[in-house]
């Protein structure tokens, strides 16, 4: 199988590494097609598949094409590479927002896998969900779920919508955790800490809770609880938050993320 990645960016570049490293694909069946001059040379440095710069060199010879470009390129990069596709190809998208049917109408195709994966695939650790076209045969959609796996992990959802609420979820989630993070270090190092003291006590702090919560059976909610003493210094920072809506803000900002996806899918 012949696998042809659209953009050499952050994401494309993750999956590429990521099914040389599983061996799901051998070298010379990887390619990539990357516009940018500089960057096409940085990839062909760094030996990660055969990079192109010509859509016509390569597209017709994939079986699989992830499409890997920002979502605002998306109706010219549709113009350019229609010409050339074929109705057996099958196409997994990762562009936020853009849905199957305008994937399926741009290209011409009916084979659309549509992802969302999220940063920490990266380093193996990502989160993805993802849905496909009818016309995606059951093999087809196991040979792309053995691809997202090799990022962390990855879930099939029946409904196309829930894709876009990945996106606001999972997808951006990692920022909103780290913007909680850059609060913290930041409150630490006012309470007297260095910054490197305050990044390793709000990290590991972050690392020790999540694994505290994936390892046993209790909610958030119940792990609260146990944190919190009665009159205690958890239930005073607790309160505060209450206080100042901070649950809801949380919240607010995650349905903000959603809308922004459904706007990108409108074009």
């Amino acid at each position: 199988m012949k696998i042809l990645i659209i953009g050499g960016g952050n994401m494309g570049m993750t999956y590429a590494r990521s099914l040389l490293r599983a061996h799901l694909v051998q070298p010379e069946d990887l390619m990539v097609l990357e516009r940018s001059p500089e960057q096409a040379e940085k990839l062909r440095a760094e030996k990660i598949g055969v990079v192109f710069s010509d859509p016509a060199k390569c597209l017709s010879v994939a079986d699989l094409i992830i499409l890997a470009v920002k979502p605002q390129d998306s109706a010219k990069l549709f113009q350019t590479l229609r010409p050339a596709t074929d109705p057996q190809q099958v196409y997994l998208s990762i562009m936020a927002g853009v849905t199957i049917a305008t994937i399926q109408h741009g290209l011409g195709v009916e084979k659309v896998i549509r992802a969302m994966p999220n940063l920490p695939a990266q380093i193996g650790l990502g989160m993805t969900s993802y849905t496909a076209s009818d016309a995606v045969t059951r093999i087809e959609l196991v040979l792309v779920q053995n691809l997202l796996n090799t990022t962390g992990k990855a879930i099939y959802v029946d409904n196309e919508y829930a894709i876009d609420a990945t996106t606001a979820i999972s997808g951006s989630g990692p920022a909103y955790v780290l913007y909680f993070m850059q609060a913290m270090i930041e409150v630490a190092q006012e309470m007297g800490f260095n910054p490197s003291q305050a990044e390793l006590l709000v990290a590991q702090t972050f690392r020790g809770a999540v694994e505290l919560q994936m390892k046993n059976d209790l909610s958030c909610e119940e792990w609260i609880k146990r944190v919190s003493s009665k009159g205690g210094t958890t239930e005073a920072a607790i309160n505060s938050f209450k206080a100042t809506s901070v649950y809801e803000d949380i919240k607010n900002g995650a349905k903000a993320a959603l809308a922004r996806a459904e706007e990108l899918g409108r074009g």
